[in-house]
């Protein structure tokens, strides 16, 4: 069963690639809006984890409305949501058998609610997967941080693949730069720059994943999808 799976290039949607890899044939799925180099950012984090990697553009009214959104309300999360529901639809229209993301239990932006996941396997004939939708943020750590190579920085910094990236960029042009310091918390983020070191030695996955066993960020909770 193929799946597409929402990618940022962050810890968690590169965790939940490899917990759904055992029995999906993944590809990683990176939506933009081609106002930044996020989608190539995101590209390359697939390669060094070892996903297939697609691209999917999304309408520039999806970025203009969310930011719009963001700037009315004064805070990101409910333009963060309208972005993966988008992302999501994209994903759903592309011929994939099942459609994943990296939310987790804890996330309050963006999730995933069960109406939500109906509507759009209903109408799309697919699945929804959310393979870390279990787990709390502290086991999401300990196996991300058993199972990859991970560096860690304030979000404007890191190159990311996430749509935040754009989203500030839209932003700061229709809005000027201080907009982006007066939505966006301060928060820190994830990239992958790999399977663990001791990958090479690990059993290949057989049916089951095998643990020893860790956006987006903070937004009043959040993932780093």
């Amino acid at each position: 069963m193929e799946l597409g799976l929402s990618f940022s290039g962050g810890k968690d949607s590169a965790l939940a690639a490899l917990l759904a890899d055992p029995f999906f044939d993944v590809t990683l799925v990176t939506a933009t809006f081609g106002v930044t180099d996020a989608a190539e950012n995101a590209r390359a984090a697939a390669e060094r984890i070892g996903f297939a990697h697609e691209t999917i553009e999304l309408d520039r009214a999806v970025v203009e409305t969310a930011v719009e959104r963001m700037v009315h309300d004064g805070y990101p999360r409910n333009g963060i949501q309208e972005v993966h529901e988008a992302t999501l639809e994209a994903v759903a229209e592309a011929g994939f058998d099942a459609v994943g993301d990296g939310t987790r239990r804890d996330d309050r932006a963006p999730t995933v609610s069960r109406s939500v996941a109906q509507s759009l396997e209903d109408r799309h004939g697919v699945q929804y997967v959310a393979p870390l939708a279990g787990y709390g943020r502290e086991t999401i750590d300990d196996l991300a941080g058993e199972l990859l190579r991970i560096e860690t920085g304030p979000s404007e910094q890191l190159a990311k693949g996430d749509y935040e990236h754009e989203l500030r960029a839209v932003m700061a042009d229709e809005y000027g730069e201080d907009a982006i310091y007066e939505i966006f918390p301060e928060h820190v983020q994830s990239v992958v720059r790999g399977r663990d070191a001791d990958d090479e030695d690990r059993p290949e996955f057989e049916g089951q994943p095998m643990f020893k066993g860790d956006f987006h960020g903070e937004y009043e909770g959040g993932t780093d999808e």
